[in-house]
């Protein structure tokens, strides 16, 4: 597989991350939204949705050193290797980057209004656009 096939393949996943990530959101939201009157636990849930973003302080390391050990690692015997390391740390980082928008999916259901959850919404983008391959490296 070609360097530019790898990164196409990249690409693709992290598009289907971020549907992945907002559908759950868009249809709850759609679906009960409207019948929801807000509670008491959707101050809760914003917060734990907010704090659901420290858990990518590890994860971005973990791909920062990967996308380093992937770069110093082109054109070389262990080029291959390197781009599946990177895909299986940056698999999980986007897991750990959906959790907001997955937190404020949940949430609809305690009643959070539109713009709590567009907030979160717009976290798990901003996060998930962290994790897109440079186009240096390549």
């Amino acid at each position: 597989m070609t360097r530019s096939e790898v990164r196409r393949r990249l690409a693709l996943e992290w598009w289907r991350q971020l549907a992945v990530t907002l559908a759950p959101l868009f249809v709850l939201n759609l679906l009960f939204g409207a019948e929801q009157k807000p509670g008491l636990l959707t101050m809760p849930l914003f917060i734990a949705g907010l704090a659901s973003m420290f858990v990518n302080l590890p994860l971005f390391s973990a791909y920062k050193r990967a996308l380093l050990a992937t770069e110093k690692a082109l054109d070389t015997p262990a080029e291959h290797d390197a781009w599946l390391d990177l895909a299986r740390v940056r698999r999980q980082a986007l897991l750990g980057a959906a959790l907001p928008a997955w937190i404020a999916a949940i949430a609809v259901f305690a009643g959070l209004e539109a713009i709590p959850l567009i907030l979160l919404a717009i976290s798990s983008i901003v996060l998930l656009y962290l994790y897109r391959i440079p186009r240096q490296l390549g």
